[in-house]
């Protein structure tokens, strides 16, 4: 599964694997419940392939952050994104050290350990950018 088959849907909670285009939007599959649903086209929809981190030098790939976060958890599940705000903090420090303070928030780091626990659980191992 490629990271750009990937997708967060604003206002849905989880992520989604898309599964095929319909007339009124796409079909995706949920990577927490294997359920199918419709996502209408005007909804807010990023794939994983798109998203970034800020970083102290430049942005980095969503995949690249995860993949830091697959050598630091040894290919496991990290913590939960609901633990404490330091321990959260730190995990994400841990895997990302020149993640921009200012500018990525708890938000985002809970965010993204919540993301890479569903990938995890999913059976995704590599974490790979798409092939040009």
């Amino acid at each position: 599964m490629e990271m750009n088959e990937i997708l967060a849907v604003s206002g849905q909670p989880g992520l989604f694997k898309f599964v095929a285009r319909s007339q009124r939007g796409f079909i995706v599959e949920s990577l927490l419940s294997g359920k199918r649903t419709n996502i209408a086209a005007d909804s807010r929809v990023s794939a994983m392939s798109d998203i970034s981190i800020f970083t102290d030098n430049e942005d980095r790939p969503l995949v690249e952050v995860f993949e830091s976060m697959r050598k630091v958890c040894d290919s496991k599940t990290t913590i939960s994104h609901k633990e404490s705000d330091e321990a959260v903090e730190a995990k994400f420090a841990e895997a990302v050290p020149d993640y921009s303070r200012g500018r990525v928030h708890l938000s985002d780091m809970r965010k993204v350990i919540a993301w890479y626990n569903i990938l995890i659980e999913a059976g995704v191992t590599e974490f790979k950018m798409p092939e040009e």
